[in-house]
């Protein structure tokens, strides 16, 4: 059943008083996945109430301009201040307009961009932005005063849960699916109960050691290392929580492990088909992370 066919469905199905939650899940029952979306029933609902008889597109005028009026302008903006989440698709749909169309109304006309919301480890205070300056400006002015030698002695140390299971993250579960239907559904999955803490020493040469159990500051202590300062609340500053570790889970995805003995074999398995500029590259963004941790004020490093 194409668009055209279902909003007559939505419109037949508002008539006899039924309510758009109802309606949209008429839809969803019957057409899985090739329904129309909850935001785009929600649309047209709204517009047969505002007495819209048709379930055409709007007639486009050969000059793709000519959608650009100051109605369509504020229709597009009402629209998506009642809904911040609206897809270009949705609009486009309930609007008539192509969504290049909607797209240059949002951007241009509008000056609004959609943005995802941002996870950080915490808010910052104040004053924990202002040690993360501190720490940074003291680990930069080191590395400066001599790269080489820095890169040659710098060791790094974190700590990690490894899971007997560690579910695939979205970007890997992606597949390819027919045009007009939605993605895939997946059911939500755990990590397992069962986990190893592997403490894991590098440096720019590779995998020093790793330790499976938590004490990796007790180690540090006991080689007597030169300890640089490290902010509270700072993997972004951290060259495994940022570099190393995101790789490890991703490689773990998806897999099972029955004993704790298979998760030490697979990440030591993992760690030594790395290349060895990968820990290179792990520890030389650390000048640009502190350069850009100073300038931002103490606040977090996206990438």
């Amino acid at each position: 059943m194409d668009k055209i066919e279902q909003r007559a469905v939505i419109k037949f199905l508002y008539m006899k008083g039924m309510k758009r939650i109802g309606i949209y899940e008429e839809l969803k029952n019957v057409l899985g996945e090739c329904a129309l979306s909850h935001a785009t029933v929600k649309n047209w609902v709204a517009e047969f109430k505002r007495g819209r008889t048709s379930v055409q597109d709007e007639a486009r005028s050969g000059r793709p301009k000519s959608a650009t009026t100051p109605e369509m302008v504020s229709k597009v903006h009402d629209m998506v201040l009642a809904d911040r989440r609206l897809k270009l698709s949705e609009i486009a749909d309930t609007t008539g307009i192509s969504k290049e169309r909607v797209h240059h109304i949002l951007s241009e006309e509008l000056n609004m961009k959609k943005l995802s919301a941002r996870w950080v480890p915490r808010l910052l205070t104040h004053d924990q932005k202002r040690i993360r300056v501190q720490n940074s400006e003291e680990c930069l002015d080191r590395f400066q005063k001599n790269k080489a030698d820095f890169l040659r002695r710098f060791v790094t140390t974190d700590e990690t849960w490894v899971h007997h299971y560690t579910p695939e993250s979205k970007i890997q579960s992606k597949q390819w699916t027919e045009s007009g239907c939605s993605g895939p559904k997946k059911a939500m999955a755990v990590k397992s109960a069962g986990k190893v803490m592997a403490s894991v020493f590098w440096d720019a040469s590779g995998i020093l050691m790793i330790d499976y159990l938590p004490k990796a500051m007790a180690k540090i202590g006991e080689l007597k290392y030169d300890l640089l300062p490290h902010p509270p609340y700072s993997p972004d500053l951290a060259p495994s929580d940022f570099h190393l570790f995101p790789k490890l889970k991703t490689f773990l995805g998806g897999q099972k492990f029955a004993t704790n003995d298979a998760v030490i074999a697979a990440v030591e398995e993992y760690f030594a088909s790395l290349e060895k500029n990968h820990f290179m590259e792990g520890i030389a963004a650390l000048e640009r992370r502190w350069n850009k941790c100073i300038e931002l004020g103490g606040d977090y490093v996206e990438k």
